[in-house]
């Protein structure tokens, strides 16, 4: 159940069920038409043509290909950045107009919707298609579900990493660090000579997060975050209260971007992208842009690498195979949508013709099992494949896993510690005083 708390931020969702049991109407519930009489499926996702054009264009031609052969169906697309996106997501959630289809994260952010009653059951697509029954990766369609029934339909799967410029690298004489004190002389060197060490966006928390998240893995071990969430193990646990106190370190010794609170994730990309940032921790969707993307310079492509986020000498997490990931985006149909079962249709579509495009055309890490034996992929692509096969574990992003007033609480909580507005003491008190609340 909600605490107090949650119910405030989240007071739109009772607000969505009052008016649902009313049996008042919305936009997602009024069946549309175009001006050809073709039936109308209002599709929201998240991936802009600017920032995520492998991505976009994947969904562009699927789209077309499945407008082609349904001539009585128009897709209509709103495209918004992912942080847009999330919040336009709880405006469209309170006044009870999701769009027929949409994209949503996984775990703890899912759950409200589905309380809600907002999101439509999803097993009738997956059951009834023999080509999807057994095609997602084991694990993951488990993310969306609640109380045993599927909600949303995953599209990728992501693990994060440190990549990194190997030309300014070699410049200084670096090697790629295995431990976190190596990480840290590396950090020195390239700030005693001017060079940005590493790019983070900390202002809407969830990428600066990543930096956090790994240090409580390397330092507490690699259920610790889980271990919290499930009530298995306290926030202010030493090794998390060492973690966020490793990160401030960091922002001390200059190793992030100046002014990195106030940055977007799509400003801090830019500092890497234009080689004004030696490294950039983030996630696997990025792989594009290091690999297949047309709108990159292969000169660039040859000069990124990357590596395991180093383990933590006397930490408890020993290995650098555990990864800090889990499932990405994935569908789901409003459950008061008009159109539902044609915006079905189109889900089960575009996630079975995601699968092999996402990575040809994209080279990116889907949710679905692809065989890659006869395709041509970039070497990059085909060693982290390899690490995923490799890897001791995967821990769910801890604000994926969280309550939705946790998750933004966390996110607003990571801001303050990357700008030191916070203490390590305080940031981890806040977070467990939620937790608690949460729990009465």
């Amino acid at each position: 159940m909600f605490n107090k708390k949650t119910v405030a931020i989240f007071m739109s969702f009772i607000m969505l069920l009052s008016l649902a049991l009313a049996g008042c109407s919305s936009s997602s519930s009024s069946e549309e038409s175009s001006a050809d009489g073709k039936k109308v499926i209002k599709f929201m996702h998240l991936w802009p043509e600017g920032s995520s054009n492998a991505q976009f264009s994947i969904v562009k031609d699927v789209i077309a290909e499945y407008e082609k052969e349904h001539k009585d169906i128009k897709i209509e697309t709103e495209i918004l950045n992912p942080d847009q996106y999330r919040e336009k997501l709880k405006v469209l959630a309170s006044s009870n107009e999701l769009p027929d289809i949409g994209m949503t994260w996984s775990d703890g952010f899912i759950k409200p919707y589905v309380e809600g009653d907002m999101l439509a059951p999803l097993d009738d697509v997956v059951d009834n298609d023999a080509d999807l029954k057994d095609a997602f990766i084991p694990g993951v369609k488990e993310s969306y579900a609640v109380d045993g029934k599927t909600y949303g339909l995953p599209l990728e799967l992501n693990i994060s990493y440190v990549f990194y410029n190997k030309e300014i690298f070699e410049k200084y004489n670096l090697e790629v660090p295995q431990t976190f004190d190596e990480y840290k002389n590396v950090v020195k060197t390239l700030a005693d000579n001017g060079v940005v060490p590493a790019t983070v966006g900390a202002k809407d928390g969830w990428p600066a997060s990543f930096w956090f998240m790994y240090l409580a893995d390397r330092i507490g071990g690699s259920t610790i975050l889980t271990d919290v969430i499930k009530g298995k193990a306290k926030m202010d646990d030493p090794a998390i209260v060492k973690a966020a106190e490793e990160v401030q370190n960091l922002v001390d010794m200059g190793g992030f971007v100046k002014g990195a609170s106030a940055l977007s994730n799509d400003d801090a990309k830019g500092y890497f992208m234009n080689e004004q940032a030696a490294m950039f921790l983030t996630a696997t969707w990025e792989l594009p842009n290091y690999t297949t993307s047309p709108d990159v310079a292969q000169e660039f492509k040859d000069k990124i690498g990357y590596f395991k986020f180093p383990t933590y000498e006397g930490g408890k997490g020993e290995s650098i195979d555990s990864y800090v990931g889990g499932p990405g985006v994935g569908l789901f149909v409003a459950k008061d949508s008009k159109v539902q079962e044609e915006a079905k249709d189109f889900v089960g579509y575009l996630v079975k013709r995601w699968g092999e495009k996402s990575v040809i055309d994209a080279g990116v890490i889907p949710a679905t099992k692809v065989d890659t034996a006869s395709l041509d992929l970039a070497p990059m692509y085909i060693e982290i494949l390899k690490d995923l096969s490799e890897a001791s574990n995967v821990t769910t992003y801890f604000d994926t896993q969280s309550s939705p007033a946790v998750s933004e609480l966390h996110h607003d909580l990571v801001t303050a510690l990357f700008g030191k507005q916070v203490t390590p003491e305080d940031f981890v008190k806040q977070h467990k005083d939620e937790l608690a609340e949460e729990k009465k």
